[in-house]
């Protein structure tokens, strides 16, 4: 239960892969995933969660080298979705996991927003889709577009939980 970071591409998966610096991945999506994805973008081939270790939480905040601050966050997310205690347990150790990578220098943000920029001008348009578990994915609002110049000036903002972005160059 923590974030998740879906692309929907017209690249395939092993070239999603290629163009990722280490340490971060890239999965197919589930099979409900991709059916509620892939329409929200024609021309997409391939729907993929790009993750750091277990999860896309690093690709979304910076983690406190304090781990009781740096879960505080989750914990408080998770108590609102109303799980229990025993789940909330097992849903961080998952999400200690983490990585087993040394971070990059710039951190993983800046790298997410890297790969985004060079992902955009290599496949043209692709839709991003932040989401937060527990719970199925619902985007409720339509896709919403984003020029490629506005996403490492605006790192921070560019991707709305729960809200389609598509990323155009």
């Amino acid at each position: 239960m923590c974030y998740f970071l879906y692309l929907a591409t017209p690249l395939t998966l092993s070239e999603v892969r290629s163009m990722l610096p280490p340490g971060m991945s890239a999965h197919s999506a589930g099979p409900a995933e991709q059916a509620l994805l892939r329409p929200l973008h024609r021309g997409a081939q391939t729907v993929a969660q790009l993750r750091v270790g277990s999860c896309s939480c690093d690709l979304i905040r910076m983690r406190d080298p304090d781990p009781r601050t740096d879960e505080r966050h989750l914990r408080a997310r998770y108590s609102q979705a109303g799980l229990p205690r025993a789940e909330i347990v097992r849903e961080l150790e998952r999400h200690r996991q983490g990585t087993t990578h040394f971070p990059p220098q710039e951190g993983w943000p800046a790298a997410l927003t890297a790969f985004v920029s060079e992902h955009a001008r290599n496949a043209g348009p692709t839709l991003y889709y932040l989401h937060f578990a527990p719970g199925p994915l619902r985007p409720t609002e339509p896709a919403r577009p984003t020029p490629v110049s506005l996403v490492p000036a605006r790192a921070d903002r560019w991707l709305v939980e729960g809200r389609p972005t598509i990323v155009m160059p």
